[in-house]
């Protein structure tokens, strides 16, 4: 794989912890040239740090447009173009409360990020990912989406929402040779999934086909098969990493 990625210019955003840092890092391991951003200025910068100049941080809010087109405009000065974007920054927020216990707030709150981020960052990276001419968008979306997680539901509409945004982008983008796939990672042991009642997180281990812990590891590498020359025909898809929790 590192001879399919090497030397590829690629953005990952939320890249400051959990699934975002694990993206981060194996891509510097495949010797692409990484952007990453965050809201977690000082997480950000300090995995940067440790990756030695590997990897270059710059803030990011996706709640806000000026953000996303000043990261970008960072990122692909920084790094000479773009060939890759992995659109990985989310929040839950809903967590642990049931539909008729959820605020407007709330709501907007997580579909402005996971939804409205999702596609402004697309649309921002765009035009770089066509001049590339082997551009490739990744969006991870999540398998509560699949099987409707209860009490979760802004998170799992708006993840469902990236499926379906994907492959309408895959359609739209792909006149310009950029292909736009969606990853749903099942529960995976990050910060992020602190939260998660435990037995919540026995539910997937006795449903999985393979009965062991989902890890960021586990997700890597079909994110960079989905970024390399090996995918260049595979778009529009969806494409459940969950340990067989849900099977298409």
């Amino acid at each position: 794989m590192r001879d399919a990625l090497d030397g590829r210019r690629v953005l990952v955003t939320g890249g400051a912890r959990g699934l975002g840092a694990a993206f981060v890092r194996a891509l510097v391991e495949q010797g692409a040239h990484v952007a990453f951003g965050d809201v977690l200025h000082e997480e950000g910068a300090a995995l940067a740090r440790s990756l030695e100049g590997a990897a270059h941080f710059f803030p990011l809010d996706l709640n806000d447009p000026h953000s996303i087109a000043d990261f970008v405009a960072q990122s692909v000065k920084a790094l000479g173009g773009l060939d890759g974007l992995i659109n990985n920054a989310a929040i839950t927020n809903s967590g642990g409360k049931f539909a008729d216990e959820l605020t407007p707030d709330t709501w907007d709150a997580v579909m402005n990020v996971n939804v409205r981020g999702t596609w402004l960052m697309s649309v921002a990276c765009v035009p770089h990912l066509k001049e590339s001419g082997r551009g490739a968008i990744v969006n991870i979306a999540s398998d509560t989406a699949m099987w409707g997680a209860p009490k979760l539901l802004a998170y799992v509409a708006s993840k469902g929402a990236v499926i379906a945004m994907t492959r309408s982008l895959a359609r739209e983008f792909g006149g310009g040779n950029v292909t736009v796939n969606a990853i749903a990672p099942g529960l995976t042991e990050v910060e992020a999934t602190a939260y998660v009642p435990a037995e919540r997180h026995e539910y997937y281990l006795e449903g999985r086909a393979l009965t062991r812990a989902q890890v960021p590891d586990d997700v890597n590498g079909p994110v960079l098969f989905l970024l390399s020359d090996a995918a260049r025909f595979v778009t529009g898809q969806l494409l459940p990493v969950n340990g067989g929790f849900v099977m298409n």
